[in-house]
């Protein structure tokens, strides 16, 4: 004989997990949306911002720029055309093409303007002449 009272008290609660379950059918795609924006914030928009990054150094480089390849070869920029950037290297002055996606580093950056005070330049070391005694 099945115990009627052990029945009646797993009734209410096989139900109750049955309605708790088709009642939270809304975790599933929250999770998901979740998940999808912490892969953004995480791994997705700093890996724009480095490849901006990247593109605006490359964009701003000068004939005089000291650089590394991506390849490890150093030298300084002596002429910008569109995508080809010619470098210099070495003692002996060798001129190599090299496009600006292969460029990885600017070691030595050139200004192009001198940081001047606002009234230009401020001469210094220079004495004022002495004046003479007047002579009587």
């Amino acid at each position: 004989m099945p115990n009627f009272f052990y029945m009646l008290d797993e009734a209410p609660a096989t139900a109750a997990a049955a309605e708790g379950a088709a009642g939270q059918w809304w975790t599933m795609p929250l999770m998901l949306v979740i998940f999808v924006g912490a892969m953004y914030f995480f791994m997705i928009r700093p890996q724009k911002k480095q490849e901006k990054q990247i593109a605006d150094m490359r964009n701003s480089l000068m004939i005089g720029d000291e650089i590394t390849t991506n390849g490890g070869i150093i030298g300084r920029v002596v002429h910008i055309k569109d995508d080809i950037v010619t470098i210099e290297t070495g003692a002996d002055r060798i001129k190599i093409k090299v496009r600006k996606w292969a460029i990885a580093t600017v070691d030595k950056k050139i200004d192009a303007k001198p940081n001047l005070p606002k009234g230009g330049y401020k001469v210094t070391g220079v004495k004022k002449a002495e004046e003479k005694p007047e002579l009587k």
